[in-house]
């Protein structure tokens, strides 16, 4: 939940639905706003009480009216495909996991609000999170803080910062584990997906 909640934050950010309580429309007006965007991601999760960080890396692609493709490749290959009426797990071609929107409502609300996102619709995500963002220059910052206590237990507190893309995330969990994502190498048109990438989506 926590970490598909980050990629519904990401895909927003992607495509320019970023929402700030005061520059939303300066924010709005920053951020491309590309069909497909793909590009690589580093992450690094910080539990309490361990010294070295877990480290993973792969690639991402966000491609409007489809869905969102997370592919680790280091250290363990695995591929997570979020859609409209479903979320999927995938190890090498092997499917681990599936949550199908008709029998979870989970997958419901999470795809609910992924789509409404990619479609413009900022109801919902100001219905989940107290939001709040800052422009200076052309960078502009934007936190998210959990409205209701079980999913602020759940996912933490989310900042993400960025220009004309977003170009980290970090998550704050309760516990005080913490995840740092930073994309680069962000490309965007019909070359930007590759083509075993397509055929997943």
């Amino acid at each position: 939940m926590k970490r598909i909640l980050a990629f519904v934050v990401l895909a927003a950010a992607a495509v320019g639905s970023a929402n700030a309580a005061a520059p939303i429309a300066k924010i709005q007006s920053m951020l491309a706003k590309p069909e497909q965007l793909c590009g690589r991601f580093e992450q690094t999760k910080q539990l309490a009480g361990m010294k070295k960080p877990l480290a993973s890396n792969g690639r991402f692609c966000v491609v409007a009216g489809k869905g969102v493709l997370w592919r680790t490749l280091k250290p363990f290959p695995n591929t997570l495909r979020l859609k409209r009426d479903e979320i999927v797990h995938l190890q090498g071609e092997r499917v681990a996991m599936r949550l199908d929107a008709s029998q979870e409502p989970t997958v419901r609300m999470i795809n609910g609000v992924l789509f409404s996102l990619l479609a413009g619709d900022l109801g919902q995500l100001d219905s989940l999170f107290e939001v709040d963002g800052s422009v200076a220059g052309d960078a502009w910052k934007v936190s998210l803080k959990a409205r209701s206590p079980a999913l602020a237990r759940a996912i933490g507190a989310i900042s993400l910062d960025g220009g004309a893309y977003v170009r980290s995330i970090r998550m704050v969990e309760e516990s005080g584990d913490r995840t740092d994502i930073t994309f680069t190498d962000i490309k965007t048109g019909p070359g930007a997906v590759l083509p075993e990438e397509a055929a997943l989506l």
